[in-house]
């Protein structure tokens, strides 16, 4: 088993995706920093959410799916037939667009990952409820009702719980996949916030059709165009000098 310790950057190197004939990515080489946020970019279709599934491995799930390549994680090979899949997806945490909260109530939402890895004593689920709950800002907005079925609350509360329970598994990496696309823009504004807190611990990747999000958040950029990764680096760089036209054209609103 491998262990998940140390600097957290990801490193991909060469990678290519098939869905049975089909290529939906292409010979792409990237290194994330750690403790940053790094934001993809493009069109719909451009291979961005299935780039970033491999680092969890959702892509597994998938039928007819083929990955090569060299797939690093704080150093150590996630396809590793000695890595374990549940530890890598403990430590490496996932939010999708649509927030998915537990048909449970709010406080068996935070507490389903800590109990699937052992721990039982009610004093401790308590304590990593609360934090996790703090963490992601919303428990002063839910303390009174944690007994209370997690779909009531409203979608930006919804998105905020599911970041609240990846933050109970203790994750090194956090990626989002699009996280806040369904939501209005004062929970969009709290996601942002809370993203900018959480990267002071864990490294952090973004899907964001928002560019203007990614001005905002991301320390680093890569642009994505029909499964290449066409342009990558500082987002101050991407948005203001990009070396690439195609980056140009898709930041200047002339295509995608």
């Amino acid at each position: 088993m491998n262990e998940f310790i140390g600097n957290m950057d990801i490193v991909a190197k060469n990678c290519n995706l098939f869905y049975g004939d089909f290529q939906a990515l292409k010979n792409i080489n990237i290194e994330i920093p750690e403790k940053q946020v790094t934001a993809f970019i493009g069109p719909s279709g451009c291979g961005k959410s299935t780039f970033l599934k491999i680092f969890n491995r959702m892509n597994d799930l998938v039928e007819g799916c083929r990955i090569e390549g060299e797939f690093r994680i704080g150093g150590i090979d996630i396809f590793d037939k000695e890595t374990d899949v549940n530890l890598l997806r403990k430590n490496v945490g996932m939010v999708f667009q649509k927030p998915n909260p537990f048909p449970m109530s709010i406080y068996d939402n935070i507490a389903f990952a800590p109990r699937t890895f052992g721990i039982k004593k009610k004093s401790e689920l308590d304590e990593i409820v609360e934090q996790s709950l703090r963490r992601a800002s919303i428990w002063d907005e839910v303390k009174d009702r944690l007994r209370k079925n997690a779909l009531g609350m409203s979608g930006g509360q919804q998105q905020r719980l599911c970041i609240a329970r990846s933050l109970a598994a203790s994750p090194k990496v956090l990626l989002m996949d699009e996280p806040t696309s369904a939501l209005d823009p004062i929970s969009t504004g709290k996601i942002e916030e809370l993203m900018e807190e959480l990267k002071k611990d864990i490294t952090i990747v973004i899907v964001t059709h928002n560019m203007q999000q990614a001005t905002r958040i991301a320390d680093k950029t890569a642009f994505f165009l029909l499964g290449e990764l066409v342009e990558y680096g500082n987002t101050d760089d991407i948005f203001t000098s990009p070396k690439d036209e195609r980056t140009e054209r898709y930041i200047t609103g002339r295509f995608g």
